[in-house]
């Protein structure tokens, strides 16, 4: 039987008359951050967010099969308040900050990639430390019931899994796709990412119903 939570976002899953307007700037954001960095032909950062965004589709998809499989709760859940609620664990605002945020991300990352932060490589160490931050961001979201854990191997008393599947792929991918040295092979690999998605979404989502 799902959780309150769960039942509160099945409620408002895909829900058009959610809709608000705010939306429409947000897109717009969105498409100006990318049009600038394509306008100054920083493929580095381009790609570097798509990949970060198309691994935080991927997670949505899984939590949603989760949800599916178990009919108890998605691993994480958004029944707040929301203009568009795409998947159980998944609205609008969140897609388009994720969009984003690798780009804002990738640009932090020091020019040398051999260089070194407290002996540890920069892309490992700033993939963990920025991980780390996004997870205390999800505390504080969970706070005010925003975003809901009902699995105790999975909430602010066990923050480990979250840091390690949560978003530490999302910033090692990124960081590798931004580190590739031809677009072709960033493309490629971005490509990836988003044909698994599409698949997983028209098999799992307009096939079966399951997401």
């Amino acid at each position: 039987m799902p959780t309150d939570s769960a039942s509160q976002a099945l409620a408002i899953l895909r829900d058009r008359s959610q809709f608000q307007w705010y939306v429409i700037p947000i897109l717009a954001f969105v498409v100006y951050v990318y049009a600038v960095e394509v306008e100054r032909k920083n493929w580095n950062l381009v790609f570097a967010g798509l990949a970060f965004w198309g691994m935080d589709w991927f997670n949505e998809i899984w939590n949603s099969l989760v949800f599916y499989f178990t009919n108890f709760a998605p691993v994480w859940g958004a029944p707040g308040k929301t203009a568009f609620l795409i998947l159980i664990g998944l609205n609008i605002e969140i897609c388009f900050m994720f969009a984003v945020a690798g780009i804002v991300f990738s640009k932090m990352l020091p020019a040398d990639k051999k260089m070194k932060i407290l002996g540890i490589p920069n892309r490992i160490f700033l993939a963990v430390a920025f991980s780390i931050f996004c997870v205390i961001v999800e505390f504080f979201l969970n706070a005010v019931g925003a975003l809901t854990w009902d699995y105790p191997w999975w909430d602010i008393k066990a923050p480990i899994l979250i840091v390690l599947f949560g978003y530490l792929p999302f910033f090692l991918m990124a960081y590798w796709v931004f580190d590739m040295k031809s677009i072709r092979k960033k493309a490629t690999v971005t490509g990836i990412i988003y044909a698994v998605n599409l698949i997983a979404i028209l098999v799992f989502g307009v096939g079966m119903g399951w997401i």
